[in-house]
């Protein structure tokens, strides 16, 4: 979706997806429940990077060194044997089966758990070679932070020892090991928590939504669907009875009685998922009493796997052509998206507007927006934040 506004742009603001050098992002982040074994899963996540070169010496056995991890000046070093083996790593992260083929990259996979009491995060490394040099996992800049409480849970230790050294790993090619990094218990009203200080797992601050066990089955549930006013043509076009052309605005649609909402912040987004499709509402501060929008065929909704999910049409309004909303400026307004489903095991989602065509008017900027990482719970925690608000203009 683009805005932009009638006689004087406003210049909206994004938060881009910024990828690493050589690393293909495909964080998941999603939960289960493993009763039988006593642990509790809170999240997990991947990503893909670049594998370091191998060599092959004598007897065929391999030998890779990691890629420098900004650690150079911490000195110690150690040496890994008998490292914990993840046998069933296809049946933590499924989804492996649908990676490409490709030995030049290494899933870089980790999960966060409860176990004995304590919080654990399971750093999975699947083996290059036989022997790798130079990796590093955890300092005292590893932790854990709660985004609504602040409360730092820091790094109590990891196993096997490697805390705050680089290290040799030696198991077997191909073999995925299992390093973890052990805090304390994590509050149950922790909502989101973001993990620092694991460089290689892609962990500088990364936001992590937690799903708490509950008592009984595990069911989801799905919202109704929702109830946004539509709003309605005023006119065919601005002002030419011509075929519609994005060069000319005077064959632009003109609509309006747009959904009203009470004031809030710019780009505010709200979800409801059913079985059938996703409701996505975004809210908009209306700075003119005329402004030109668009939303286009190609925005989507990625999840952290990569997977895609298409827009299929915005209610009541024209998908792939610029059109004018007349309002009163001042007013608050909300636009609602309908997608194809998303999954139950989908529980963050990334808010994708590639670049479109170029066209002129008023020095419009037509530049694409990525928005990442976004809580499915708290986009249908914001529900209540779309009832209808009618206009109270008072003289």
């Amino acid at each position: 979706m683009k805005r932009i506004i009638l006689i004087s742009l406003l210049a909206m603001t994004g938060i881009t997806l910024q990828a690493q050098p050589k690393t293909l992002n495909v964080t998941v982040n999603y939960t289960s429940q493993e009763k039988t074994t006593g642990l509790k899963e809170y999240a997990k996540g991947m990503m893909l990077v670049s594998s370091p070169a191998v060599k092959t010496g004598q007897g065929n056995k391999t030998t890779a060194t990691w890629h420098m991890t900004n650690m150079e000046w911490i000195k110690d070093y150690c040496e890994v044997e008998n490292v914990a083996i993840e046998k069933d790593i296809l049946k933590v992260f499924p989804e492996m089966t649908n990676l490409p083929h490709d030995v030049s990259y290494i899933p870089m996979s980790w999960r966060l758990t409860e176990e004995n009491n304590e919080t654990v995060l399971h750093c999975y490394f699947r083996m290059p070679a036989d022997e790798v040099t130079n990796m590093w996992l955890t300092s005292e800049e590893t932790c854990l932070v709660d985004q609504e409480t602040g409360a730092q849970y820091r790094i109590r230790r990891t196993e096997p020892d490697t805390y705050r050294k680089h290290f040799t790993i030696r198991a077997k090619k191909g073999d995925v090991v299992d390093l973890k990094v052990f805090f304390a218990p994590l509050a149950e009203t922790t909502k989101v928590v973001r993990i620092y200080g694991l460089p290689n797992w892609g962990m500088m601050g990364t936001p992590v939504t937690i799903q708490h066990e509950f008592s009984g089955s595990l069911e989801y549930t799905y919202d109704t669907i929702p109830q946004l006013h539509k709003p309605r043509m005023l006119k065919e076009h601005m002002s030419e009875d011509k075929p519609y052309d994005m060069q000319n605005w005077n064959t632009w649609k003109v609509m309006t009685d747009a959904h009203l909402i009470k004031p809030l912040k710019d780009g505010t987004m709200a979800l409801w998922r059913t079985p059938e499709a996703t409701y996505l509402a975004i809210g908009y501060e209306q700075n003119w009493t005329t402004e030109y929008w668009s939303f286009e065929h190609d925005i989507k909704l990625l999840d952290n796997a990569g997977h895609q999910y298409k827009i299929r049409e915005v209610q009541g309004l024209p998908l792939d052509e610029l059109f004018f909303m007349e309002g009163n400026a001042g007013d608050y307004v909300a636009y609602m998206m309908v997608f194809d489903p998303l999954p139950s095991n989908v529980y963050t989602i990334t808010y994708v507007v590639p670049d479109g065509e170029p066209f002129n008017a008023w020095g419009a900027n037509w530049s694409g927006t990525v928005i990442p990482d976004i809580s499915i719970q708290q986009l249908r925690e914001n529900q209540k934040l779309f009832k209808y608000h009618p206009r109270i203009v008072v003289k």
